[in-house]
């Protein structure tokens, strides 16, 4: 039977999401505290491979059980949440079809990165502070130049190692939110390091560094010098992973 795990976290103290030999990794705790619960060696699979300090407001993992659990889904999910560091939080647990697969099942997903300009203590690890003024109008004209499918190599973490660089863009767009701005963009997928080279161009938009209209050439060039700078990693928040409705079970 396979289950997928629906849950949030802060990345701020893991390095990434997937399990690496000499780091804590969120794959790692909850592989460990799921094993335990269940009384077997547990294996899950992420639907992504957030970096050192990204946070995810919504994120799936899947696992595989060969027999039904000794307690149900709503206590494991309870069990876990006792278990697991503070900074996990599952919100969920599903069962799907036994070939449903959490990464290439998911037909759209969704990120926002945050800027704010404001130094703040307590949430320092959750915004990137950047105390400059930014053109959002232009910001915004240079998004659309990211719209519909693309080969978004430019904006790729380089040597990484992708099948395609191909992705479809459905939205993306600037808005300031409180104190905040804030970048949205939703794809069928997302290349190693895409969404944060993508806001680091557009800062470049942001102070009229280079026209909303460079974009296009910046994509053509499939040239990862050609984009603009990676912005850090705290601001930026996997927001949503949707699935087509039939491979749940009982839903």
């Amino acid at each position: 039977m396979r289950h997928f795990i629906k849950l949030s976290y802060n990345g701020t103290d893991f390095h990434g999401w997937q399990i690496q030999t000499d780091a804590s990794s969120i794959q790692q705790e909850i592989e460990e505290k799921l094993s335990t619960i269940l009384q077997t060696k547990t294996t899950i699979l992420g639907c992504g491979r957030t970096d050192a300090g990204v946070h995810a407001k919504e994120f799936f993992a899947h696992f595989d059980s060969t027999k039904e659990f000794l307690i149900d889904k709503q206590q494991l999910v309870y069990k876990l949440n006792t278990m697991l560091h503070s900074h996990i939080a599952i919100q969920d647990i599903v069962q799907v079809h036994s070939d449903a697969h959490v990464r290439f099942n998911a037909t759209k997903r969704s990120y926002e990165y945050r800027i704010t300009k404001f130094k703040d203590p307590y949430g320092a690890s959750l915004a990137y502070k950047l105390n400059i003024d930014l053109d959002i109008e232009k910001m915004n004209k240079a998004c659309q130049h990211l719209l519909g499918e693309q080969d978004f190599g430019s904006f790729c973490k380089a040597k990484a190692d992708n099948f395609t660089n191909l992705c479809t863009v459905f939205e993306a767009g600037w808005e300031e939110e409180n104190d905040q701005i804030v970048f949205r963009i939703s794809a069928n997928r997302f290349l190693r390091n895409m969404v944060r080279a993508i806001v680091g161009t557009m800062l470049d938009v942001g102070q009229r560094r280079i026209a909303p209209e460079e974009m296009v050439s910046i994509i053509a060039a499939k040239d990862r010098t050609k984009a603009g700078r990676s912005v850090p990693a705290h601001g930026l928040y996997l927001t949503k992973v949707e699935y087509p409705s039939n491979i749940f079970l009982n839903k």
